[in-house]
């Protein structure tokens, strides 16, 4: 998925093993496996272009990153301890970016002003309960 992330447009297996290659000696099948299994799973996407495909990526690394973030916290039983400790591993930069974060979504998205709150029952003028005598003690 980086090799297609990258590159940012279609790709064939050739130009994702060419590419592979300069690192590393890998087999055309071994790619050519790797980016079946990428679609299957949804990741990519496949047009056939002659006797090849061109793989495009479904969604983004960011958009990738924030789903396996929300899968991982999903799954916690204490949400709430979860991001204390993820927010405890961040490094600074990270910290700013967060806080960058939520100034865009608190900018494009923020949440609707609290409602006024009901009056308890039993305060205020009228008929209540309160200083009957009747609470326990």
């Amino acid at each position: 998925m980086t090799r297609v992330w990258q590159w940012n447009r279609p790709v064939t297996v050739r130009e994702v093993l060419e590419d592979l290659q300069q690192e590393r000696s890998i087999a055309y099948t071994t790619v050519m496996t790797v980016m079946d299994n990428l679609h299957q799973k949804g990741w990519v996407r496949r047009e056939v272009e002659g006797r090849a495909y061109r793989y495009t990526a479904v969604s983004t690394r960011a958009a990738y990153a924030a789903a396996l973030m929300n899968e991982g916290w999903a799954q916690s039983d204490n949400p709430a301890a979860a991001l204390v400790a993820f927010f405890g591993m961040m490094s600074q930069d990270q910290r700013e970016a967060l806080n960058d974060a939520i100034r865009i979504v608190q900018r494009d998205n923020p949440l609707p002003a609290p409602a006024p709150a009901a009056p308890e029952e039993g305060t205020g003028t009228g008929g209540g309960t309160a200083g009957t005598g009747d609470q326990e003690r």
